[in-house]
């Protein structure tokens, strides 16, 4: 049985490894969260309703449509959130999501996380909040900004179970402001919609003298069986919400997020490690998954 467990778990790493153009090298991949969940992705892949492909269309969603027709209701209350201040990063470690971009520029205000709205996004920007509760298959939303200079570094997202959807609201309008999902470039527009898909290799980066806001939504994965999506539902409600952050004390957050206080001691240590002695950081990495791989042999 072992040995099966093992050898899902190799195909379904070689397979994210390889899915797409553009891939990691291999001890990054080997280390990353998506090599973690890569057997419940491939799963995922497998029953997906739409074409694994970088980017999909978004008249094939026509759910959203109401998000672009009232995008600029949208973009007045993403607006006032900017001049109050509360499209921010956060000052605890309480984000184990996107921990890694605020310290090159990126900041966030949700809406909601893979459960119900955030108290705080009702009460500042109810139209939106209200807008994005309409709609079923929004998992998660917030408005996400990218100001001139900053960047989000190459990674892949640790979920299949959803696509990633973006509505320009205030951008550059320009090729400098944009997004590259395995390799393919596309740059933000006011108005305008993207939907990719968040498993594939992709980066950020503004590289304008102007700022750039979006709405940023996680829409359910369509799946080809009923079955498959309760699965995926299910995951999404009791692992994916765990990973809620709040945007001020009023707001839940998820149980990851409240161990990962404590956790991240552990990541501060090894970076500290890292800028000492390279070679003892990886010895010690490497050391670790080893002895977590017996663990599962003994075991």
């Amino acid at each position: 049985m072992k040995l099966i467990i093992a050898a899902v778990y190799a195909v379904s790493i070689a397979y994210v490894h390889l899915r797409g153009r553009v891939r990691h090298k291999l001890g990054r991949q080997l280390s990353d969260h998506s090599t973690f969940l890569a057997p419940i992705n491939c799963f995922l892949y497998l029953f997906s309703k739409i074409p694994n492909k970088p980017y999909l269309d978004p008249a094939d969603f026509p759910d959203l449509s109401p998000l672009q027709t009232h995008w600029e209701e949208i973009r007045a209350e993403g607006q006032n959130l900017l001049r109050a201040g509360e499209i921010k990063r956060s000052n605890q470690y309480d984000d184990v999501g996107f921990n890694s971009f605020f310290k090159t520029g990126w900041k966030r205000f949700y809406l909601k996380w893979y459960g119900d709205s955030h108290p705080s996004a009702m009460k500042l920007c109810p139209r939106t909040t209200e807008l994005v509760q309409s709609i079923g298959s929004i998992k998660a939303a917030m408005f996400a900004e990218l100001p001139p200079g900053s960047k989000l570094v190459r990674h892949r997202d640790p979920y299949a179970g959803s696509y990633r959807y973006h509505l320009g609201l205030e951008t550059p309008n320009d090729a400098g402001c944009y997004i590259n999902v395995d390799g393919e470039n596309y740059h933000w527009r006011d108005g305008e919609a993207v939907i990719f898909d968040e498993t594939f290799i992709h980066y950020a980066e503004n590289t304008t003298q102007q700022n750039r806001i979006i709405l940023f939504c996680d829409i359910e994965r369509p799946m080809k069986y009923r079955w498959a999506a309760a699965f995926n539902g299910w995951f999404s409600r009791h692992v994916m919400s765990a990973a809620g952050a709040p945007n001020d004390v009023g707001d839940k957050t998820g149980g990851i997020n409240r161990l990962f206080a404590r956790i991240y001691k552990i990541r501060l240590r090894g970076k500290a490690l890292k800028k000492r002695n390279r070679k003892l950081y990886y010895l010690e990495k490497w050391a670790i998954f080893a002895g977590l791989l017996a663990v599962f042999v003994w075991i």
